[in-house]
């Protein structure tokens, strides 16, 4: 016998994804009334909502700024959507300037993984084989290709931990973003600027 969701789980998962009603009750029927499952269905769905929309064009957008306390560290982020509607959207502004803010804590150099270049590729490998030298032939490779993906998880912007929730990376909260706004979201561009650099 399924169990009966209530208006308060369904209020609890809206307020902690920002995802429609009615999506909130269907996740949540789908997981049987467990709150963590039902956040897993959201993530996988919005996963496949993100794959979907992947083709739409962008058309629109907004351009957030952060500078941290004392101003020696700022960041711009270009945030794009389909349309107007949603880049005026003040939870879309928010969730510019909250990647404005990860790119000035994290300090990531590309945006996706397609963009590190293979001579960034081959110096970090380069580095790491070293390290890996006194370990056996039979787990070097391994360990080598461990510390490269951990390596790109730091520089690469959309795999990088979210500061915020480090259960999610920033690949995750613009999946969500394009399940909760119904359109394609996607970071365009970054900046960083840091005194003395």
């Amino acid at each position: 016998m399924k169990s009966a969701i209530t208006t308060e789980q369904i209020k609890a998962l809206r307020d902690s994804t920002g995802v429609s009603v009615m999506q909130c009750k269907k996740a949540l029927e789908e997981a049987g009334g467990d709150m963590n499952k039902a956040l897993v269905i959201m993530r996988k769905k919005s996963s496949e909502v993100a794959s979907k929309k992947a083709g739409r064009a962008l058309g629109a957008g907004t351009v957030q700024s952060y500078i941290h306390t004392g101003g020696l560290i700022g960041a711009i982020v270009e945030l794009s959507s389909e349309t107007d509607f949603v880049a005026r959207n003040d939870e879309f502004k928010t969730l510019a300037r909250e990647l404005a803010m990860q790119v000035a804590a994290s300090d990531p150099q590309f945006l996706k993984r397609e963009e590190v270049t293979e001579k960034d590729l081959k110096a970090a490998k380069e580095v790491f084989e070293k390290e890996a030298g006194d370990k056996p032939e039979a787990v070097r490779e391994r360990i080598v290709q461990g510390k490269i993906d951990s390596y790109l998880k730091e520089r690469v912007l959309l795999e990088q931990a979210y500061i915020k929730e480090p259960d999610k990376t920033v690949g995750n909260l613009v999946e969500e973003a394009a399940l909760k706004f119904g359109e394609r979201v996607e970071i365009r561009r970054f900046a960083r600027f840091a005194t003395g650099e």
